[in-house]
């Protein structure tokens, strides 16, 4: 039976792949003492004591525990600390079979940001397809439920008496330091650093991403149906990730918590001859965090990736 370590299992991440593993016989979670889980010995015994160890845990956190693990533990890291090394597998299996085949073969796999993970399905393949230029001004706007900013913030957001501004969508990482920018840039081969506005909002799980495109940019002229037409067959072969044909809702709207408690993930494309705008949605714990790391290891077992996920 496969051994399973979730080192930082009462983060929101790590309770969320341990939902994933209800009803699973084919794999036994390996438990730290409550007491020992700060305790660096201990961590290290029980890293090294799994077949996989998941880090759900901030970044400096998950560079130690790397350094604690043997080169025989396969590591799935949730947090941002390896995602743009690229002696580590990046974990979208559905960006391409290189990606995919080196999840499958590699010891140390890093799991794909939330918002990152809505960027990339839509601007790596533009730039791979050649639809995109790679030193194209890139824009992305995204909104995201409150799951994703940490305990903290969601015992503020869960309290009685929240401040009046956590009612409405609140903008951050305005001064363009957000920590998936590299990894955005990185992974979809862009000479420049896009410009990303992400806003948090009052519901629990979900987000959309959107990407504005002047078609004037592209490498030629191309509009919606062309773009959808693209990604739709880039796509094909994906059990998670789904163009959606019709382009936009039949009442205009594209909300963000539609996904949520899922490892699905849709994309729009709408607009008209001079604009497009793509959106991708998903669950930010989800395809965006946890339901990732899962497909991730069922990868690496070399099982049906879908399993627990459903």
């Amino acid at each position: 039976m496969t051994k399973i370590y979730i080192d930082g299992q009462e983060g929101t991440t790590g309770l969320k792949i341990l939902e994933r593993f209800k009803g699973r016989n084919d794999i036994e979670l390996l438990r730290i003492d409550e007491n020992k889980r700060k305790d660096n010995d201990e961590r290290k015994r029980m890293i090294n004591s799994a077949d996989f160890t998941f880090l759900c845990l901030p970044d400096a956190a998950a560079r130690e525990a790397v350094a604690m693990a043997d080169d025989k533990v396969r590591i799935i890291d949730a947090s941002t600390a390896h995602r743009t090394n690229p002696d580590w597998a990046y974990g979208f299996p559905e960006l391409g079979k290189d990606f995919r085949g080196k999840i499958a073969k590699s010891n140390r796999v890093a799991v794909p940001g939330c918002y990152a993970s809505g960027f990339a399905s839509m601007v790596y393949p533009l730039v791979k397809l050649g639809i995109m230029p790679a030193d194209y001004p890139v824009s992305a706007h995204a909104v995201s439920g409150y799951s994703g900013a940490g305990k903290k913030a969601i015992a503020v957001y869960e309290s009685g008496d929240r401040p009046a501004e956590f009612d409405s969508p609140r903008q951050y990482a305005l001064a363009q330091q957000h920590k998936h920018i590299p990894e955005m840039q990185k992974i979809c081969g862009l000479e420049y650093a896009p410009s990303f506005n992400p806003l948090i909002c009052d519901f629990f799980s979900g987000m959309v991403v959107s990407l504005p495109l002047h078609t004037r940019l592209l490498t030629k002229k191309y509009g919606a149906e062309d773009i959808r037409n693209a990604l739709s067959e880039y796509y094909a072969d994906s059990f998670f990730v789904k163009v959606v044909p019709e382009g936009e809702p039949e009442d205009g709207f594209i909300g963000a918590n539609n996904l949520s408690g899922t490892n699905n993930m849709e994309i729009f494309v709408n607009g008209n001859d001079e604009r497009l705008i793509i959106c991708s949605r998903l669950d930010n714990l989800g395809k965006g965090a946890s339901g990732a790391a899962v497909q991730c290891l069922n990868i690496m077992m070399g099982i049906d990736e879908k399993t627990g996920l459903l």
